[in-house]
């Protein structure tokens, strides 16, 4: 680079970024605790009317509004102003789960859902210490022919900083068109390194296998519409292939339909019940796994995790765990034992909302506290960039 910068000074200005951030949700904070005295003559835009605003006093919204359209020095968009409003409302309550999505953040979310993610360049990248870095590269992808890294700090997206944004702005600008150029540079051990790559369309199925000998290795990496069916075209290949044995790799899947992991148990679980809601609208119940499928239950399975199994894949390991169906190998899981709806609003928008507390088969709450492993391996950003699997190995050896 032609530039040399200072990580630290880097570093030191990301926090400012955060105090900023920080100064933004506040605000949207106090606009949402005070919302039944904001609303009033102003709900109309935003779609509510009188006969179903449940009893609350929306009017001092309109007083506010009223405020800033005779005295803001400037233009006033409407349609920024209801957005704005409706996020502040929804980020009042405080959980990082519950979520208002315009049509654009609603349209991105369900492609991420179902894999959709287009062209970009093959990198799974999360929050780790405070950054948005590399967790690991795609196979026969640019970022690894590159030569990016697990562990890697995403610092810039042609030339522009992003390390203050979130992970899914970070994503959204790495993607493109396919063909064209996107240059990352990264920050590695202090120093900042460039990679210019073309954008490829990713493969990014929900599901595959791998055999090692008479073990299949089956790696889900999110819970799809389609992952229990696929899963289940491997298991009828296994009796044919000798298999003795599975390994479940969950590690790095955040999870998807709640259905979906149904869907799997069901490979192991015979109409069982594979977890327990607790929901203050929707009552308590329990759900189980499909009967008439389950063509592993007594096969031999060890499940791998580590801090980015979470939600349907904690409820996957949870469950196999309970029934004593698997050894679970690796790292404590992420801890989200909530559920989430998905709520479709007017004009393309969605709201992703918690609507239970879910418990494993013997009643165990994992919110916040993740799914411990029978065997306790970890796994370093040095392992996986020297191609070394140690957490995968233990599980071969049980």
């Amino acid at each position: 680079m032609s530039e040399k910068v200072d990580w630290n000074e880097k570093k030191t200005s990301l926090g400012n970024a955060i105090i900023i951030s920080a100064v933004m949700l506040v605000i949207g904070i106090v606009v949402g605790i005070n919302w039944d005295g904001i609303f009033g003559g102003f709900a109309p835009y935003l779609g509510f009317s009188k006969s179903n605003n449940s009893g609350v006093n929306w009017s001092s919204l309109n007083e506010v509004y009223e405020k800033l359209a005779s005295t803001y020095n400037g233009e006033i968009s409407q349609s920024k102003v209801i957005e704005g409003a409706k996020k502040g409302l929804v980020e009042a309550l405080g959980d990082t789960y519950t979520v208002y999505m315009g049509a654009e953040e609603a349209e991105d979310f369900y492609n991420d859902l179902h894999g959709n993610v287009g062209s970009g360049i093959g990198v799974e990248m999360g929050l780790r210490d405070g950054y948005v870095r590399v967790l690991r590269t795609l196979p026969d992808n640019p970022a690894r022919k590159a030569g990016i890294l697990a562990g890697d700090i995403i610092y810039k997206v042609d030339g522009e900083e992003v390390y203050s944004l979130s992970t899914d702005e970070i994503s959204k600008r790495v993607r493109g068109e396919t063909g064209t150029e996107v240059t990352i540079t990264v920050v590695r051990d202090g120093k900042e390194k460039s990679f210019t790559m073309t954008r490829e369309a990713i493969n990014n199925v929900s599901a595959y296998v791998d055999y090692d000998g008479s073990t299949a290795i089956v790696t889900v990496t999110r819970f799809d519409d389609d992952t229990g069916t696929m899963v289940q075209g491997f298991a009828k290949e296994f009796s044919d292939k000798g298999i003795k044995k599975v390994i479940l790799d969950l590690r790095g899947n955040g999870g998807g339909y709640v259905s979906a992991a149904q869907d799997l148990l069901s490979l192991w679980l015979d109409g069982q019940t594979v977890l327990q809601t607790k929901s203050k609208h929707f009552g308590d119940s329990d759900s189980s796994s499909r009967t008439g499928r389950a063509v592993l239950k007594d096969m031999k399975t060890v499940v791998l995790v580590n801090g980015s199994t979470a939600s349907a894949s904690e409820i996957v390991a949870g469950a196999l765990q309970d029934y004593g169906k698997a050894k679970i190998v690796g790292e404590t899981t992420y801890g989200k034992g909530v559920v989430q709806q998905l709520f479709d609003l007017s004009q393309g928008s969605v709201l992703k909302v918690t609507t239970a507390e879910w418990l494993t088969p013997e009643g165990r709450s994992i919110n916040l506290e993740g799914i411990k492993p029978d065997y306790e391996v970890g796994r370093t950003y040095e392992d996986i960039n020297a191609m070394r699997d140690p957490q995968l190995q233990k599980a071969k050896e049980l």
